[in-house]
């Protein structure tokens, strides 16, 4: 049985858009999509409002197939090495989350898909999700449909945002998509756009990339999809 192939791009802003367009470049020739993981803000005071050409880049790359995943609000740890949505209550998370989607809908590039930063979602901000009108959540460890209340469980293999980007884990990270390409299993790739920079990662995501589509993985995206109209959201 094929299984499924999900490559995920974050850190996306007018310093790395040069990186991540290239990535994408590539991902195109392969047949892949992107799923473009967005926050409205990042550190150095970065506004995605303020950076219209980034906006228009995400919505030509939404346009051609890619997913656009909000990818918190501005990233900052809410606690001593947390990551901003690693362990808000449930209150505190709906304020952040009906602001991002403010920005999001205000830039055109709305999504009822998240993936909190380091992919890691407190259980007062999985609670808020649906209140908020999310209705799928990328986790660390799984892909949760919040409408349904069901988990495809995947563990994401990342390079940068709180993975490490050293050659002997991009080596892992290529054998580690293979093994589960081979066993028809989802395989979840993600890196950040300033480790494009790098070569070693670059290939190594390139690597793992077309070994999961040797082994008959079916390229996607972060979507949610309603079964009974057939329609796409994300």
């Amino acid at each position: 049985m094929a299984g499924q192939l999900i490559v995920s791009l974050s850190g996306i802003r007018a310093e790395t858009r040069d990186l991540a367009a290239d990535l994408a470049r590539e991902l195109d020739g392969r047949a892949v999509p992107l799923s473009l993981l967005v926050a409205p803000r990042l550190k150095d005071k970065y506004r995605l409002v303020r950076d219209e050409d980034t906006q228009d880049w995400l919505r030509r790359r939404q346009a051609g197939g890619d997913a656009i995943v909000l990818h918190g609000y501005d990233q900052a740890a809410t606690k001593k090495r947390r990551a901003e949505f690693a362990a808000l209550p449930e209150h505190e998370a709906a304020l952040r989350l009906l602001a991002a989607d403010r920005v999001m809908e205000e830039t055109g590039l709305r999504t009822r898909v998240f993936a909190a930063p380091r992919w890691l979602a407190s259980p007062g901000a999985v609670s808020a999700l649906p209140r908020a009108g999310f209705r799928l959540l990328a986790g660390a460890a799984g892909i949760h449909d919040l409408e349904r209340d069901t988990v495809v469980r995947a563990r994401v293999l990342g390079i940068g945002e709180g993975f490490r980007a050293e050659p002997w884990w991009c080596r892992a990270l290529v054998l580690g998509a293979g093994r589960t390409a081979r066993r028809g299993g989802v395989v979840r790739l993600a890196i950040s756009a300033k480790q494009l920079a790098q070569p070693g990662p670059r290939q190594a995501l390139l690597d793992a990339v077309d070994l999961s589509l040797h082994h008959g993985a079916r390229p996607t995206g972060y979507r949610w999809q309603d079964k009974g109209s057939g329609s796409q959201v994300a």
